[in-house]
């Protein structure tokens, strides 16, 4: 009896998946990491691809009430990302947008981010003039707005 008891009180105390899971629903603010990131054209595939080389941030913001994707502070890129729409799919929230690029370069993207509802991995893909990427992270909730 003892056994089963301390069974149920580690069980509540011990949340079976992220607790924080619920609040990945397109309305609270999430903070990101960028993980791998994988270059792809039609001579070669390039699996260890610097952040900093493709103009993404290492850490990112998503503010949903404004649709935005933007660095952290602390971030070298500072560049901020306006996104087009939020959409619901099973268990994921797709993010989805263009990046126009710099200007009077040809380097423009249309991208899109998928982010697990159940644990926070991400994925972006990203393609556009030759080129595609695919990049993994994670985000989590942020305690207040970004």
């Amino acid at each position: 009896m003892k056994k089963m008891l301390l069974a149920a009180v580690v069980s509540l105390l011990l949340p079976t998946g992220p607790a924080w899971a619920a609040d990945i629903d397109g309305v609270h603010p999430l903070s990101g990491v960028t993980g791998k990131i994988i270059e792809i054209n039609e001579y070669r595939i390039n699996d260890d691809v610097d952040a900093d080389t493709v103009g993404l941030p290492k850490k990112f913001l998503v503010d949903f009430q404004s649709r935005t994707l933007r660095p952290t502070k602390d971030s070298v890129i500072r560049k901020t990302i306006v996104f087009k729409s939020v959409d619901h799919i099973e268990d994921m929230i797709v993010l989805q947008g263009i990046d126009e690029g710099v200007d009077g370069v040809d380097d423009g993207l249309a991208w899109s981010l998928a982010i697990s509802r159940k644990n926070g991995k991400s994925v972006l893909s990203a393609s556009g003039g030759g080129v595609a990427y695919v990049v993994f992270g994670v985000c989590t909730p942020m305690s207040s707005a970004p």
